[in-house]
């Protein structure tokens, strides 16, 4: 039997990462995951290799990458909160950029040419243009987009000094759970819409804050793209193909084209639950855009890419599957929604 190339997926024990550890073999690669557990969890890769290590540990790095011998890299391990990033900068330009910097040492050093960026729309900062282009001005107003943005920048200068080819993927907002069930969404502490919204409904929390409702939108609170886990898996896979194929660099959005408010994702999370969120209102964060809605069509022109699992309902749902499987059903004194009877007879 041919021996599938290897990709090393750091942070594959985390949430995105762990779902691209379950698509790399649908796609004919062999994954190994290299995690420091800080935030990601060891039974999220499902049994495939996992190295635990810092990136900032060049020895174990470079160990990794000589015992497994990987082709490619795709790179997950990063911090990603907006309002964090704010607050404490130096964490996100250590750990989001510097960090990075040893693995992009490591890899030359070992003459693995194919890396995958997980990157983010929050590069783009302050939207001018709704759908937002690949070609939309850069300018992010926190540090967290920043240090993203700084790492395409890094790797653009990289291919031309060293061939060292990447592709960016500039996600919108993650959500959803695999339809399996075996992994989803668990961090501590969570930062995240949806699984606070389901944390608030499940009673696992007294509350949903809704931070701003005088944003410039129709219902005054923030609008978000949401895109299924497992379309964003599923695109890792096709850009590293396309890539390895053509020996070229390049860049794509992944998003819908549709955006949802804080409020319209509430009131549908009620519909799926058929629970009632019980929601306070706060004041704005600082770093958040009004409105974040992604124009894909280049990925889905180049890469034959298409967002199947992501409408809102169907992202809510495994999300939801996935919430009431991994914390168990607890009981609450949360009132079913309105239109709980109506949501399950129709749904």
């Amino acid at each position: 039997m041919k021996k599938l190339p290897v990709v090393l997926i750091t942070g594959g024990a985390g949430y995105i990462g762990s779902h691209a550890v379950q698509e790399a073999r649908k796609n004919g690669f062999d994954p190994v995951s290299y995690d420091n557990l800080s935030l990601g969890h060891a039974w999220a890769v499902q049994g495939s290799p996992l190295v635990k290590g810092e990136l900032a540990d060049r020895k174990k790095l470079s160990a990794a990458f000589k015992k497994f011998k990987p082709a490619a890299v795709m790179h997950f391990a990063s911090h990603t909160s907006v309002g964090e990033s704010v607050a404490n900068p130096q964490k996100y330009y250590q750990d989001n950029l510097t960090n990075a910097m040893t693995l992009f040492s490591v890899m030359l050093e070992r003459k693995v040419r194919y890396f995958i960026l997980s990157s983010t729309a929050a590069t783009y900062g302050d939207p001018v243009e709704v759908p937002i282009p690949e070609t939309h001005p850069q300018a992010p107003i926190n540090p967290y987009g920043d240090s993203k943005l700084m790492l395409e920048k890094i790797l653009a200068w990289y291919d031309k000094a060293y061939g060292l080819r990447s592709t960016f993927l500039r996600y919108f907002n993650a959500a959803g759970a695999d339809a399996s069930g075996k992994i989803g969404e668990v961090h501590e502490p969570e930062t995240h819409l949806i699984p606070l919204v389901l944390d608030a409904a499940m009673g696992r929390r007294k509350e949903i804050t809704v931070f701003g409702q005088d944003y410039p939108t129709a219902d005054g609170t923030c609008i978000r793209d949401y895109i299924h886990v497992t379309d964003l898996a599923g695109a890792h896979f096709l850009a590293l193909k396309r890539m390895m194929e053509k020996d070229k660099s390049d860049f794509f959005n992944l998003g819908t084209g549709k955006g949802f408010s804080v409020k319209e994702v509430i009131t549908k999370a009620e519909e799926v639950t058929g629970m009632k969120v019980p929601v306070k209102m706060g004041a704005r964060r600082a770093g958040d855009p009004p409105e974040l809605v992604a124009r894909s069509s280049k990925a889905m022109e180049t890469l034959g890419w298409q967002p199947r699992h992501s409408s809102l309902e169907n992202i809510l749902r495994t999300a939801w599957a996935w919430h009431q499987g991994y914390f168990g059903k607890i009981k609450t004194s949360r009132q079913p929604a309105a239109r709980s009877r109506q949501a399950r007879t129709r749904h």
